[in-house]
């Protein structure tokens, strides 16, 4: 749902990168290139970065007890 702060494997801080890489995938770049200018080396940076899915929005629309 939401980006985590740190990478969980390797405590690397990657949040600030999310909204940079949604937008430059959003316009057409390869993720590939986009990876190595943001500077997300390591796998499991890169894992978080295309496991994630935004469901904001739609959680947003049920009932908070």
């Amino acid at each position: 749902m939401i980006i985590p702060v740190r990478c969980f494997s390797c405590g690397k801080p990657i949040a600030h990168l999310w909204n940079q890489y949604k937008e430059k995938v959003a316009k057409g770049e390869d993720p590939k290139k986009v990876f190595e200018e943001l500077g997300l080396d390591r796998y499991c940076c890169r894992a978080i970065f295309l496991g994630q899915v935004d469901n904001l929005e739609l959680v947003n629309k049920f009932k908070k007890y």
